[in-house]
C-alpha cells in the first residue's frame, strides 16, 4: 500500500508543534554562535595581559632582593619551605610543587639576617 500523502490538516498540525520554522533555525544558531564567540573574545582580551603586567598594582621602591633562597625539601606529600633574608627579616615561603597555593611568614629582626 502506498504511503499516505500529507494533507493540509496534517502539515498545519506539524507546524504548530515546531517552535521555530525551519528557515529561522540556522539564523538562530549563527546568532548564538556569534554571541558566544564575542563573549569569549572579550573575556580573553580583558584578562590576557594580566600575567605579563609588571607591578602595576602598587608603587615600588625599585630595590630588589635577587639573592638565592635556602630550600628545605620535605618528603613526598608534605609542603616544601624556602627561606631568605630580606633586610633584617627572615621570609619563609611554603609551597607544594607547582600547585597554585602556598603561604608566607616573616620573622622580624631575625639574628641570622643581621650582618
Amino acid at each position: 500500500m502506498p504511503a499516505a500523502r500529507p494533507t493540509a490538516a496534517t502539515e498545519h498540525t506539524a507546524s504548530k508543534t515546531d517552535p521555530l520554522p525551519h528557515s529561522r533555525r540556522p539564523r538562530r544558531r549563527i546568532v548564538l554562535g556569534a554571541a558566544v564567540a564575542a563573549t569569549l573574545a572579550l573575556t580573553l582580551a580583558g584578562c590576557g595581559d594580566k600575567f605579563t603586567e609588571p607591578f602595576k598594582d602598587a608603587p615600588r621602591s625599585h630595590k630588589e632582593n635577587g639573592a638565592p633562597m635556602d630550600l628545605i625539601r620535605m618528603a613526598d606529600g608534605f609542603s616544601n619551605v624556602g627561606n631568605k633574608c630580606d633586610g633584617p627579616n627572615m621570609v619563609y615561603v611554603l609551597y607544594h610543587g607547582d600547585n597554585p597555593y602556598g603561604s608566607l611568614s616573616v620573622v622580624k629582626d631575625d639574628p641570622r639576617c643581621t650582618k
